[in-house]
């Protein structure tokens, strides 16, 4: 019996083993695409389109950027790439992960070392830097949850904490064609590279 096929062909023509991944068969276009037309959500959420990973991820670089105005480059890059296994594996939500168990979270690892090496992060981050980065990521999926799928405030307190408004300022959740939002996404990359220098 022939063993089962553990990588996905790349629109850049790489070959990324998801059992074994490399920092070379990693390229940003990739991402971008991948990202831009995964839906958070499952899907569940109103509009004309999916709100996809790649614009929940620029939001969370701009919360995180909000959070944290000193912080480098290097760690805007971190945030901009937090879900960027998705673009192979997709979005689960988290009931989903929880069901899946273990196996889900050492697949995610070795995609995100994968990822971060290949564009000069530490291949696991500062613990200090991944729970300023959460803190983003549940604040945008509270705005998520209270603007686009169908959550109450007083459910999206409970499931996700209040969110300072400060930091949320006048930043709403934006529903795109996923081309714009994978051009914005590329575009938000390769400035912060340019900027890490």
């Amino acid at each position: 019996m022939a063993t089962p096929r553990a990588w996905q062909k790349m629109l850049s023509g790489r070959r990324l083993d998801l059992l074994d991944p490399t920092p070379v068969d990693i390229e940003i276009e990739d991402i971008a695409h991948g990202l831009s037309f995964v839906a958070r959500w499952n899907g569940q959420t109103v509009g004309d389109f999916a709100y996809s990973v790649a614009e929940h991820s620029l939001l969370v670089e701009r919360l995180f950027a909000r959070m944290t105005p000193r912080a480098p480059a290097k760690w805007r890059l971190a945030a901009l790439l937090h879900d960027a296994p998705e673009y192979v594996i997709g979005d689960m939500i988290s009931p989903v992960k929880n069901a899946v168990g273990p196996g889900y979270d050492e697949l995610d690892k070795r995609l995100v070392a994968a990822i971060h090496i290949r564009f000069g992060l530490p291949a696991t981050l500062p613990p200090a830097i991944k729970k300023k980065i959460k803190k983003a990521d549940k604040i945008s999926a509270w705005m998520e949850a209270t603007e686009i799928a169908g959550f109450s405030i007083a459910e999206a307190d409970r499931f996700f904490g209040k969110p300072d408004p400060e930091v949320i300022g006048d930043l709403a959740i934006d529903l795109r064609p996923p081309t714009l939002v994978r051009a914005d996404y590329t575009a938000r990359h390769h400035a912060l590279i340019a900027e890490i220098g």
